[in-house]
């Protein structure tokens, strides 16, 4: 079975926390803030979760994967999915990860009331989180009528849909050049795009997050027989903005 996909986001240092500590299950007061829990990713290493006031952040060692003070670009993964789609009935999206739900608020926010979106987490602590300390950053959107929720790898439904999606969004380790774990590298691998152009129906769209640029990732989307569009996007942080990539891959029609 190919390994989970995880969606991280932005990286960049954030002082850690004694691993003894950690194991011992205890919330624990750190300089920038508070580890209130942790999570071990299938075949990887451990995540925590701190918070600081009314902020969150997922951290793996001594990076922030992705925090609430920074959502821009994984909101504009769906906004901009959504506009280069155009309006279709009972749309199917799959999103490759929960994460913090950025993306799956903007989708919802955009989609019609006959759309279906499923999400693919396999962690399931993310999930405890987000419907417990960050119940109110959830907003309810894990309960939407159009929300399915699958504790399942996103590369095992990509594998078995076939003309299946309109979108398939993936925000998965970080981007092409993956951080937590090197199995994730098989959905941006030929093999993994060409499988993802298969799960797509005609027209459908690949929407890639990325952390930072990656000159060759656009030809291999290319050869799995996409027309791509790659869009550079600021985080959105107020002090220290970082600029994230997006590619849209658009599956080509048959000759």
């Amino acid at each position: 079975m190919i390994p989970p996909p995880l969606p991280l986001a932005r990286v960049s240092p954030t002082k850690g926390a004694s691993d003894d500590a950690v194991c011992a299950g205890k919330a624990l007061l750190l300089d920038d803030g508070e580890c209130i829990g942790r999570a071990r990713v299938p075949g990887g290493i451990e995540l925590r979760l701190i918070r600081h006031d009314d902020e969150f952040s997922i951290v793996l060692e001594d990076n922030e994967l992705m925090s609430t003070r920074v959502s821009a670009s994984e909101i504009a993964l769906a906004t901009m999915t959504h506009a280069r789609l155009g309006a279709r009935t009972a749309s199917e999206w799959l999103i490759g990860g929960y994460g913090m739900g950025f993306t799956l608020r903007a989708a919802l926010a955009a989609l019609d009331a006959d759309a279906c979106v499923t999400v693919a987490e396999l962690v399931p602590e993310i999930i405890q989180w987000a419907r417990g300390p960050m119940q109110a950053v959830t907003a309810g959107c894990l309960d939407d009528a159009r929300v399915m929720l699958v504790d399942e790898d996103v590369a095992t439904l990509i594998n078995a849909a076939i003309d299946s999606y309109d979108a398939i969004l993936l925000d998965v380790d970080n981007g092409p050049e993956g951080l937590t774990r090197a199995q994730n590298d098989y959905l941006y691998s030929p093999s993994g795009l060409e499988a993802a152009s298969r799960a797509l129906k005609h027209d459908g769209i690949l929407a890639v997050w990325s952390a930072e640029p990656d000159a060759h990732f656009p030809a291999k989307l290319r050869d799995a027989g996409f027309d791509v569009a790659e869009v550079e996007v600021n985080d959105g942080h107020k002090d220290d903005a970082d600029i994230h990539v997006l590619w849209f891959a658009r599956k080509r029609a048959e000759a």
